[in-house]
């Protein structure tokens, strides 16, 4: 899975992820975004185009090589400098208390360690940070649930460890975060075991 994992995974989220579909809901994730950012998952930078004007710079955290690549136009082309500073979300590389908001999208449910990586969040948020969060993870409904289960070992072979199975909101309390608004959905265009999102925003202590 090696070779799988480098050299395709990216390409593949690279155009699922860059649907015009979703267009919608990276604006809304990152709409409120202000001061310095730093960027969990950023992936090839399919939220560039969405930073608002108040984003003073980005610290991009992604550990695949090819993403980063395929994300150089989108990074030349941003009104916001943004700079890869880090390959693990598990283990940032920021002084304590360095950054006013944290973003999140489609990554919480991939990294091995979440709760760890949380923690990391929070820690270099500076108090009262906000972490805007776009997940898919555990359906509200039970009989959606059912085959998310029964899915989850597929998911996490063919998509890099992708779970469909995490309650993010129970996550992010878990971890010491207080959620301010959160709006859970069916994702449209996607079947409900994949595109249960949740959207929203949760304040550092």
């Amino acid at each position: 899975m090696g070779l799988y994992t480098e050299r395709v995974l990216p390409r593949i989220l690279n155009a699922t992820g860059g649907a015009s579909r979703l267009e919608p809901l990276r604006r809304r994730v990152c709409a409120g975004l202000a001061g310095d950012v730093v960027e969990i998952g950023f992936g090839s930078g399919l939220n560039v185009p969405f930073y608002p004007a108040a984003v003073t710079r980005v610290a991009a955290v992604e550990p695949a090589d090819l993403s980063w690549r395929l994300a150089a136009g989108r990074v030349q082309g941003a009104r916001v400098p943004v700079q890869r500073a880090g390959l693990d979300g598990q283990s940032l590389p920021f002084a304590d208390g360095s950054y006013d908001a944290a973003l999140s999208t489609w990554t919480l449910c991939t990294i091995p360690d979440v709760a760890a990586a949380l923690r990391e969040v929070q820690r270099v948020l500076k108090p009262g940070g906000t972490l805007h969060f776009l997940e898919h993870g555990l359906a509200p409904d039970e009989n959606v649930r059912r085959w998310q289960r029964r899915l989850n070992p597929l998911q996490q072979r063919l998509f890099g460890g992708c779970n469909f199975t995490r309650s993010i909101a129970d996550l992010l309390t878990a971890a010491g975060f207080t959620i301010h608004e959160l709006d859970v959905f069916y994702q449209e265009g996607a079947p409900k075991f994949a595109g249960a999102d949740s959207l929203g925003t949760a304040v550092s202590p």
